[in-house]
């Protein structure tokens, strides 16, 4: 007779890319806390033992291999009678190389499963590596017919019918879905439609923890049959949580698991990029950070950050002040220092600037004084920092919001330096809303004090550059308000200038906007890796060309002539602007 009730351990735990000994070692210890509290299987993240997403890196024999390895070293393992274990990795079958999940059982691997449906847009580029699978049918696990379909065979409705039209009762997904603003409401709908259509109760298992530029945030759920929430994970760190099924009336009803919060909206924002920082630095052995805190809001924001993730003793904040620094900056800078309880120390740039300077005075003989020279202070601190950077081990924190990267208001080897960029994919009004936010409120976990840790002056005052006297940002860029609202039509939304200025913004802002972002391409592919959190981050989401010739000539659209060929219209030679 098949069993009546299924323990089940959701392991949400955080895999590192490569590390297989490490991931292995990683579900060893969710397994034995499993058994612990009983649970006959437990069921691990998406490509668990290689780490997701691996990239090309799953193309190498030797990793596949190693992979292997360890799926069936634990899956000997099982032999012991404790909990068996579905896992995810690459698998290598007839020549083609698969996203698998893997039931290991009684010492040996009893099941595997591909995943059908490969995603290929924004983040995702799993048709590169991986060869979709047929269509899966249910996996039998003591009497109980589990369907298994991985991460994106979900977001449509051909796999799972295919389970459900073949005898499946629970479905079990196991997913490595990234986050992005709100996402985990998108993942509840796709997953009530798939219970909806199969009438089936599912399990949502998501991987936590950073990955280069994603982050994966857990919230890991279950739904019963009649679209109820069932069980929620936490958010933002690891758990090995207990869930039990009954048959019931026919079905499967899940009568125990958890119910915690995911932060969601600007506080999973704020937990993503400190989940991202820390597991970059940690992950790439960094001793701790060095940043330059400047008295402006972007750096402060940085600095709070650095110290959630990683605590106050390993940050080291470095003020660099030059002549066109305001007693204002230097106030704030020392106080949000001192609200943070890290490093601080000041190194003014005069005598090295002024150097550079008189070097290049002769080659510059005869023309005025412009960009050039204000870079040079924003490169002498590039220096050093990277100086300081070499000689202790601690990384560079960049400091550039998205809105500065989308125009092109940063320099190249100077304030663009840098390992990691926890707030790359924040425009500049997301940054003073979670400077705002970061004073009230702090994630879980984080490791910086409570209360007010970036003054309200720094949040209050105009934004500056600091790069020649009485500067504004908004001297060389319309107000961030406006600003962000047209980048975000531009980034986010591909809009066309037309629809853009339709919506209420002045033609020439727009155009003019669109230029810088154009422009700005060859520094962004330079720059450093930073959080996503939005749904379309410099990198991974939006790849645009260097060489672009392209301008928008905001006229309104209009339907495509079929009787002529389409022809294109070159743009203007544009030059690069620092």
């Amino acid at each position: 007779m098949p069993a009546d009730r299924l323990i089940l351990a959701l392991a949400q735990i955080s895999p590192v890319v490569g590390d297989i000994d490490g991931n292995l070692a990683r579900l060893r210890a969710a397994r034995a806390e499993a058994a612990a509290f009983g649970a006959e299987l437990v069921l691990a993240p998406e490509l668990f033992l290689a780490g997701y997403p691996p990239e090309d890196l799953v193309l190498k024999p030797a990793f596949q291999e190693a992979c292997r390895t360890a799926c069936e070293t634990l899956a000997r393992e099982t032999a012991d009678g404790g909990p068996a274990v579905l896992v995810g990795l690459p698998w290598v079958e007839g020549g083609a190389l698969y996203n698998a999940a893997a039931l290991l059982k009684g010492g040996r691997i009893e099941a595997v499963r591909f995943k059908v449906d490969l995603p290929n847009y924004g983040v995702f580029d799993e048709k590169r590596v991986f060869r979709p699978g047929p269509h899966p049918g249910p996996i039998t696990f003591d009497g109980l017919r589990l369907g298994v379909p991985i991460c994106e065979d979900i977001w449509g409705p051909d796999p799972v019918e295919c389970i459900a039209e073949t005898g499946g009762e629970i479905l079990l997904v196991p997913n490595a879905s990234p986050y992005e603003r709100d996402k985990l409401a998108v993942r509840r709908r796709i997953a009530e439609a798939r219970v909806a259509e199969s009438g089936l109760p599912l399990v949502y298992l998501n991987a936590v923890g950073g990955q280069d530029e994603l982050v994966f945030e857990g919230g890991s759920f279950v739904l019963n049959a009649d679209g109820s929430l069932a069980a929620q994970l936490p958010g933002f760190r690891e758990t090995v949580a207990r869930v039990v099924f009954e048959r019931r009336d026919g079905g499967w009803l899940c009568v125990e698991g958890p119910h915690e919060s995911v932060e969601q909206g600007d506080e999973g924002d704020y937990a993503a990029c400190v989940l991202g920082l820390r597991d970059y630095v940690e992950r790439n052995r960094f001793p701790g950070v060095v940043l330059g805190l400047s008295g402006g809001v972007d750096s402060a924001l940085c600095a709070a950050m650095a110290v959630d993730a990683l605590g106050p003793e390993r940050v080291h904040a470095v003020m660099l002040p030059y002549k066109f620094t305001s007693a204002a900056s230097l106030g704030d800078a020392a106080a949000c220092a001192k609200a943070l309880g890290l490093r601080y120390d000041t190194v003014p740039i005069g005598e090295p600037v002024e150097a550079m300077e008189r070097v290049l005075a002769p080659l510059f003989a005869g023309r005025a004084r412009d960009i050039t020279e204000e870079n040079i202070q924003s490169r002498t601190r590039g220096l050093i920092l990277m100086s300081i950077s070499n000689k202790f081990g601690a990384m560079v924190v960049t400091t550039g919001n998205k809105s500065e990267m989308s125009v092109g208001y940063a320099t190249l080897y100077g304030d663009m330096n840098g390992g990691f960029n926890p707030i790359k994919d924040l425009y500049k009004m997301e940054v003073f809303r979670l400077s705002e936010l970061r004073n009230r409120w702090k994630p879980q976990g984080a490791l910086g004090p409570d209360g007010t840790v970036i003054p309200q002056n720094i949040i209050a005052k105009a934004p500056s550059a600091e790069l020649r006297e009485d500067q504004k940002d908004e001297d060389s860029l319309p107000p961030y308000a406006i600003l962000d609202a047209i980048l975000i039509g531009l980034v986010e939304k591909e809009m066309r200038v037309a629809d853009i200025v339709a919506a209420g913004f002045d033609v020439e802002t727009v155009k003019r906007v669109e230029r810088l972002l154009y422009l700005a391409e060859y520094k962004r592919r330079q720059s450093a890796p930073g959080v996503k959190v939005g749904p379309r981050n410099f990198g991974r989401d939006r790849r645009y060309p260097i060489v672009n010739r392209f301008r928008d000539s905001g006229a309104a659209a209009r339907a495509p002539d079929a009787s002529i060929a389409p022809k294109g219209k070159a743009g203007t030679s544009e030059r690069f602007e620092d």
